[in-house]
């Protein structure tokens, strides 16, 4: 508060502060007027009521009583704070929906028609519980946001234990996810090429290395732009791009006619122990087409809070529209994939089957234009995805030098990022074969770390109906994580893995 003036005579007008202890007036905001010794000048009632007045109309304006962290201004995720429900949206659309979801038809020969329904139904409600649980926490403190999973998971499991538990699979899911994308993104660019060109390009005079460099380039100019609230349009072409490639590809699946020997009989397997693996590996992959909740947070950070506007209501608006493309897209994909090639579904997923079966059918630029669309939400979700390890990279850097990435060294980071990426597709073809292992390790983050998360923080009274919820989907998720680990482990064992180093396949 300003000190008074001293002496006699007419009370002095002196300003009283009303901004929270640690931050700031922003500019242009004044402060309620006070007579020492006497009434204001103007307004009604007490000095003392304009006071509390002016500051709740500053809180309700200005917003929470946040510990501000200069490093924050200087971070790609926390750097710009405009983002909006739109914004939330176009993020989570590019985030939640990709490539993973061609796969989804894979599931049903060993679930069926009812359970692969079924625990699609389930799986994709339950990740939206969880991510409405993100939302919530992201300002579930006073005086702090939550600007990234690995923050949030120290604050619900403990400095050490939350790092230790979170902190891999959040590094796999943005970092393994960049390197997939760059060998989904440079085999699907060589498709197209392919397509194009048509018998003339037979043999292809670019080799599949040559084309995941191409993909690797074009990925590391895009990431130049520097913050999470500058890719926003990227992230909508993104989406927009995974909607249509999506609706193509089951649309042109189902209104081709079914190859002659499609089946829908459930795969029965000989023993017990591979029945149970290959169910538990199709559920894995129900799992794994949902993906997004290792970025909720860091979206959600990009976007301004008050008490009067918080984060967390434009984040969910802008989620909930985005989840709701989202199963317009999946279910679709499932089950429409499904009818139409049953058990002849390839390891590819519907796309693949789509080229097999009818690429002879379907005009090739209807078929080039599908492929031209994967490459580009490729390049889209690339930036999403790589978004936490160049915060990564300049909080390293800030924290060191305790000052702001040139534009230099920032591109610097992003190109080191995207070519180490490429020399690891390269080098290492046979991390594919760990997928589920590696992905079992990652499911918590979605379905049981939330749940987790929500009952540290948040406390429910025990034998509630909230503690009963979270218990039970935590723990069940965990249960799941390490069955679907287990049965990596067991594919790995049944089919092998050869260990072929820079031979892509």
């Amino acid at each position: 508060m300003a000190a008074m003036a001293e002496g006699a005579g007419e009370p002095e007008l002196v300003s009283i502060p009303v901004t929270p202890r640690g931050l700031s007036t922003p500019e242009g905001m004044s402060t309620p007027p006070v007579r020492r010794g006497g009434a204001a000048t103007s307004g009604a009632g007490t000095p003392v009521r304009r006071v509390v007045e002016g500051l709740r109309g500053y809180l309700e304006e200005v917003g929470h009583l946040t510990r501000l962290n200069p490093q924050d201004a200087w971070l790609p995720i926390t750097e710009s704070r405009s983002g909006n429900a739109s914004y939330a949206a176009f993020h989570s659309l590019n985030a939640g929906l990709g490539f993973q979801a061609l796969l989804l038809p894979l599931a049903f020969p060993a679930l069926g028609w009812s359970w692969g329904i079924i625990s699609l139904t389930v799986a994709y409600f339950w990740q939206l519980y969880t991510l409405s649980i993100l939302v919530k926490l992201h300002e579930a403190v006073p005086g702090r946001r939550y600007n990234r999973y690995v923050e949030l998971a120290q604050a619900a499991f403990g400095e050490k234990l939350g790092v230790w538990l979170a902190l891999f699979p959040t590094i796999y899911l943005s970092a393994g996810t960049a390197t997939a994308l760059i060998l989904v993104g440079g085999e699907t660019m060589k498709l197209f090429y392919q397509i194009v060109c048509g018998p003339l390009c037979t043999p292809s005079p670019i080799s599949t290395v040559e084309w995941y460099l191409v993909f690797t380039s074009l990925a590391v100019i895009l990431s130049q732009l520097p913050n999470l609230n500058s890719i926003a349009g990227l992230s909508l072409i993104g989406g927009a791009t995974a909607i249509m490639y999506c609706t193509m590809s089951w649309v042109l699946s189902v209104s081709q006619q079914r190859p002659a020997a499609v089946s829908y009989e459930q795969v029965r397997s000989t023993s017990f122990g591979s029945s149970l693996f290959s169910t538990l590996n199709a559920l894995g992959i129900i799992a794994f087409a949902f993906r997004g909740h290792n970025l909720s947070l860091e979206i959600q950070a990009t976007m301004p809070s008050t008490f009067k506007h918080p984060a967390h209501v434009p984040m969910w608006r802008g989620a909930k529209a985005a989840y709701l493309l989202i199963a317009m897209c999946i279910f679709p994909v499932a089950i429409g994939g499904y009818w139409a090639y049953g058990n002849m579904m390839p390891p590819g997923g519907i796309l693949t089957a789509l080229y097999i079966f009818h690429g002879h059918d379907i005009s090739r630029g209807l078929l080039a234009a599908t492929f031209l669309l994967v490459v580009f939400n490729c390049l889209s979700s690339f930036q999403i995805y790589s978004m936490p390890v160049f915060d990564s990279f300049e909080a390293f850097y800030t924290g060191r030098t305790n000052r702001p990435c040139s534009v230099w060294v920032r591109s610097g980071f992003r190109i080191f990022y995207g070519f180490i990426s490429l020399f690891i597709g390269i080098a290492l073809p046979f991390l594919s074969s760990l997928a589920g292992l590696l992905g079992g390790l990652t499911l918590p983050v979605t379905f049981a770390y939330p749940c987790f998360m929500w009952i540290c923080i948040k406390k429910p009274e025990r034998f509630s109906y909230s503690w009963y919820v979270n218990w039970g989907l935590a723990l069940l998720g965990t249960a799941f994580s390490l069955a679907s680990s287990v049965g990596g482990v067991w594919s790995i064992i049944n089919t092998g893995m050869k260990l072929k180093f820079f031979k892509p396949n």
